[in-house]
């Protein structure tokens, strides 16, 4: 499997281009791919955003002003600590799979970080990059929009709703 780039594009027409490297994480890569071909992250909501820390996505949608969820099947986690080599360091622009505390818990629901994060190196399947540097200033421009908590369970929840519109495939 060679590398794909990938366009991220938010309801507000702005851009996030990443490269997906399967040398880190194969399995990862073939499943994200798999949901982005079936359309699986159109309409999902970023739910979780953490100045200088991170942006995450891929598991939420709105309906109006409730909060769904939306599930696949989970996957095995590709990184150190669950036995796989994976080097791929967690810094701007890295995209990571998000996880609960079982280590084969990701499915859909995704990271991108917005500085660098050595403290999750190892321990989540971080599986590509972003070397654009307008897409890492959206990047940073998401994670700093004020949050607060949400449903009881959102702690970090964007007052503005920002969503993914579409992940297209770049040839």
């Amino acid at each position: 499997m060679n590398k794909t780039n990938i366009k991220i594009i938010l309801n507000n027409d702005e851009e996030i281009k990443l490269t997906l490297d399967p040398s880190f994480a194969p399995k990862t890569v073939e499943n994200f791919l798999k949901l982005v071909n079936d359309k699986f992250y159109d309409g999902t909501i970023f739910h979780r955003v953490i100045d200088n820390f991170m942006i995450q996505t891929g598991g939420y949608f709105l309906d109006g002003n409730q909060i769904y969820n939306k599930e696949c099947d989970p996957i095995i986690g590709e990184f150190r600590a669950n036995g796989i080599k994976n080097d791929l360091k967690h810094e701007l622009g890295v995209i990571s799979m998000a996880r609960t505390s079982d280590m084969n818990s990701a499915s859909s629901q995704f990271f991108i970080c917005s500085t660098s994060c050595p403290h999750l190196d190892g321990s989540y399947a971080a599986f590509g990059y972003c070397d654009d540097d307008k897409s890492k200033e959206v990047i940073k421009k998401i994670a700093s929009h004020p949050t607060t908590r949400v449903a009881n369970y959102f702690d970090d929840f964007p007052t503005e709703i920002i969503s993914i519109k579409t992940i297209e495939v770049e040839e």
